[in-house]
């Protein structure tokens, strides 16, 4: 199947191409507040909406006249920034669409305009890109370093555009390929129930437990520190600067645990799980199979030669990464072809997080688990990998079931951990979490034998639980 994926990575910059970078991303900031303008006025004058191909042909009139400096950045930065917004205004009317039928519970998000003071922002280029082991080739950048080797994919896919944003003061650059990959078997193991929560990420109904690390909680003393510090600081002095640079890149750090965690705990749920000595034994094959790795040649311009340069060896330290790069990727595609190890049908729980984050006691704790991300990574990674995914309806007593005897408790207490039936002939006793995780696993029974029952299928990659705003 035809599936579009990014890859995103670390830059290596010196000062020049950082300069460059934000000249980038200050002429696409430029472009969205312009065009924002425009179609305001446009509006108010036609009652219309301008389209980005006439903000694009107005820009151009604009650039021989008025700003001038918009030559010295690459064509594509303002014009992608222009597509975006018109993108921004679609989703802007079909969720006023939504919230009038009563399917999206948050704000529509009218566009609103671009400051630097909210970050250095991002620009997206397309043309020609060329994607090298340890570099990138970008229009009007020439080869950027990348400061982790062999990760974005140099051959078999065709790269759709790339985007450099800048976060905590480093540099990434995300790559968005068209990539043709085998269809997945489908998946023929046994179905699990997966319940979400604070205490743990997630807990499966077959007993694997996967840990919340807790990433902003664990921060928040450090952070309140910071922000007392900045607070002391003189506004507009370089020191006020540094202060505010140390405190984003304390935010970016906790972001990126939560990511991490919440990609590997995804991962570990949609995909095979190899015994240790099995994972060693395939591992050593592979190995063995693996060709050493060698630098992709740039042709020379000027008169083509009927003979073409042979590739250079990489050097060891680099081939010994990008071989590993490539072993993970083929141990990944080993676990995915192995359906039957693979859950057949994964159910999980439609929360209402926004509703859930009214609780002040315990909205922190509900936005630093990121069940809203949770939820989307699940969406398309059991897509990829021929599973089945079900959402359990939002008002499916999971927790309050008892998964011996089906009795239902009247009330269970937050501060309850372990779950006592209460019914004298089962007094099942059982965590809290697992047992709600075995009742949503026999919902999949339910969906196997054809039968009805509160929960609904997950309509493809493009499907996504009611929206909720910004509140996952």
């Amino acid at each position: 199947m035809l599936i579009t994926r990014g890859y995103r990575t670390q830059l290596d910059l010196n000062h020049q191409q950082i300069t460059l970078c934000k000249q980038h991303a200050g002429a696409a900031r430029w472009s969205w507040n312009w065009g924002l303008r425009r179609k305001q006025e446009v509006y108010q004058q036609e009652k219309r909406w301008i389209s980005a191909m006439e903000l694009h042909r107005e820009l151009n009139t604009l650039k021989q006249t008025e700003i001038p400096w918009m030559y010295e950045v690459s064509k594509a930065a303002p014009q992608e920034a222009l597509r975006d917004l018109d993108q921004a205004y679609r989703n802007f009317f079909r969720r006023c669409d939504l919230k009038k039928e009563g399917k999206w519970r948050g704000k529509p998000g009218f566009p609103k305009p671009k400051t630097k003071r909210k970050g250095v922002g991002s620009f997206r280029l397309t043309g020609s890109i060329h994607i090298y082991e340890q570099a990138i080739e970008l229009p009007r950048f020439g080869r950027l370093r990348l400061h982790e080797c062999g990760y974005l994919p140099t051959g078999g896919v065709a790269v759709l555009s790339a985007t450099v944003s800048e976060k905590a003061g480093r540099w990434f650059v995300s790559v968005q390929v068209s990539e043709q990959v085998p269809d997945p078997p489908q998946a023929a193991g046994p179905p699990i129930g997966v319940d979400t929560g604070i205490k743990t990420l997630a807990q499966c109904s077959d007993g694997r437990a996967i840990a919340n690390p807790k990433a902003l909680t664990s921060e928040l003393k450090r952070i309140k520190r910071l922000h007392r510090w900045l607070s002391r600081k003189q506004k507009g002095s370089k020191n006020r600067a540094k202060a505010r640079q140390k405190l984003a890149r304390k935010y970016a750090r906790v972001a990126y645990v939560r990511e991490d965690a919440l990609h590997k705990g995804t991962s570990q749920l949609t995909r095979a799980q190899l015994p240790p000595e099995e994972r060693e034994i395939r591992k050593a094959e592979i190995a063995a199979t693996l060709p050493e790795p060698k630098a992709k040649v740039k042709p020379k311009r000027g008169k083509r030669s009927k003979k073409k340069p042979p590739p250079e060896p990489l050097p060891k330290t680099i081939a010994n990464k990008v071989k590993a790069k490539q072993m993970k990727k083929l141990l990944r595609q080993a676990r995915i072809s192995d359906a039957q190890r693979r859950p057949a049908v994964v159910v999980l729980e439609d929360l209402n997080v926004a509703g859930m984050q009214q609780n002040h006691k315990l909205a922190l704790a509900i936005s630093d688990v990121g069940l809203g991300e949770f939820k989307r990574q699940m969406g398309y990674k059991t897509f990829w990998q021929g599973e089945n995914l079900l959402w359990a309806d939002r008002w499916f007593a999971s927790t309050k079931l008892c998964s011996g005897c089906n009795h239902i408790k009247e009330e269970i207490d937050l501060s309850e951990r372990i779950y006592v039936c209460e019914h004298p002939a089962c007094g099942l006793v059982i965590d809290r979490d697992l047992n709600a995780a075995l009742n949503l696993a026999a919902l999949a029974i339910l969906y196997l034998s054809g039968q009805p029952g509160p929960y609904r299928e997950f309509l493809g990659k493009g499907e996504t639980p009611v929206g909720e705003g910004s509140s996952g």
